[in-house]
């Protein structure tokens, strides 16, 4: 059996670690099963695809159309599986890993473009299942038509969330197909750590250059830039030893050197392994996390947590975690980001939260296991035909 997933890459650590859920998991149950990634120059390079022994999908996507079978076509079947070559009409199941991508604030090019591809796919007999991830909100009428037809296409679709749930089924009739399940790399075996310097940096600070973007979110740059700041302060005056960790590409190690120079300096890290990045942040005292997966990472392994947010997906996260406070708006006063600082690293306070999170961390693990075994089950009807 082949398996196509798509969705992920390896510049963002949250999409790398969402790849390694899915080969994890999979491999567990089907040790024989093949995996197969489309390329990209900059998001899923070849040496980064082939070391984690991924065949390559030989795609050239243009509108949704994906035109590189025929050009595979051409070469003999002995000669592409000697190369790892692999078309579009050998995938027997499509898992779509994408964190966020339909919904008006991304406009209708994602969503018409995935639909176009699963047309082609159905005519293949591949199923086509959408892992936990965000949706919506859907008030543009092309993007709801087109969303319609997406969900039509699909065989099982999760919305990792209650609010990304109502989004979805408000739109479509078919409900049979959509569960709420929430994101599924709470299952991810993070790496021990044993060559980092936890002594000289022991709370984890996790920028996002979203959060400095007019195009997401209506505030001013420097709120984010000085919330951040004054919680840096706040850890130094309370005995911790923050640091940054950057979780993405260049413009978030941008974002962490501009917020060292308004604090005077911070140890910023950077590392290639998503398993080490959800390591550190296990060992961590707390975190103050401003990318998705930075926070479902520390909140999973019961790390003492604080958010910041753009999308109802961070709100919905803490929710699950029963620490709805956790969020830190970007107009707290001083004060009000003192005092969620102090949940996390006053005794009392952080004891009880951790005992609070084991316990939703453990439930949640469970909702996972339900879902992979809905996922499974359409492996083994694909395996019967």
């Amino acid at each position: 059996m082949i398996v196509e997933i798509r969705g992920v890459g390896f510049v963002n650590k949250g999409a790398e670690l969402m790849l390694h859920a899915v080969l994890q998991k999979v491999k567990s149950k089907y040790p024989d099963v093949k995996f197969v990634m489309a390329p990209s120059l900059n998001v899923s390079p070849y040496e980064k695809r082939a070391s984690l022994g991924l065949l390559q999908k030989v795609t050239y996507e243009k509108a949704g159309l994906d035109i590189g079978d025929f050009f595979v076509s051409l070469i003999p079947k002995k000669r592409r599986k000697m190369y790892g070559l692999v078309r579009s009409k050998d995938v027997d199941i499509v898992l779509d890993a994408s964190g966020f991508a339909h919904g008006d604030q991304w406009g209708v090019k994602n969503t018409n473009k995935l639909l176009k591809l699963t047309e082609k796919w159905k005519k293949n007999n591949s199923k086509i299942i959408l892992l936990p991830q965000a949706f919506g909100p859907f008030k543009n009428e092309e993007i709801k038509n087109s969303m319609r037809g997406l969900v039509e296409n699909c065989d099982l679709i999760f919305a990792r969330e209650e609010i990304s749930y109502e989004y979805l089924t408000s739109i479509v009739n078919e409900k049979k197909k959509i569960y709420n399940s929430p994101d599924f790399t709470n299952l991810v075996k993070a790496s021990k750590i044993v060559d980092f310097d936890f002594e000289n940096n022991d709370f984890c600070i996790i920028p996002n250059y979203k959060m400095v973007s007019k195009s997401w979110i209506e505030n001013e740059d420097n709120k984010y830039l000085s919330l951040i700041e004054e919680s840096i302060k706040y850890l130094r005056l309370k005995g911790k030893k923050p640091f940054i960790l950057v979780h993405e590409g260049k413009k978030d190690f941008d974002l962490a050197n501009e917020i060292s120079k308004r604090v005077e300096g911070i140890n910023i890290f950077k590392e290639e392994d998503p398993l080490k990045v959800k390591g550190i942040l296990n060992q961590s005292s707390g975190v103050i996390g401003s990318r998705f997966h930075s926070l479902v990472s520390a909140l999973s392994q019961a790390t003492p947590a604080l958010g910041t947010s753009w999308s109802h997906k961070y709100q919905m996260l803490f929710k699950d975690y029963d620490f709805e406070d956790g969020i830190l708006n970007l107009d707290s006063s001083s004060e009000d980001i003192h005092k969620k600082i102090d949940i996390l690293i006053n005794e009392d306070s952080k004891n009880k939260l951790i005992s609070k999170l084991e316990e939703r961390s453990s439930y949640l693990k469970e909702e996972s296991e339900k879902m992979w075994e809905k996922v499974f089950e359409i492996f083994e009807s694909k395996g019967k035909n």
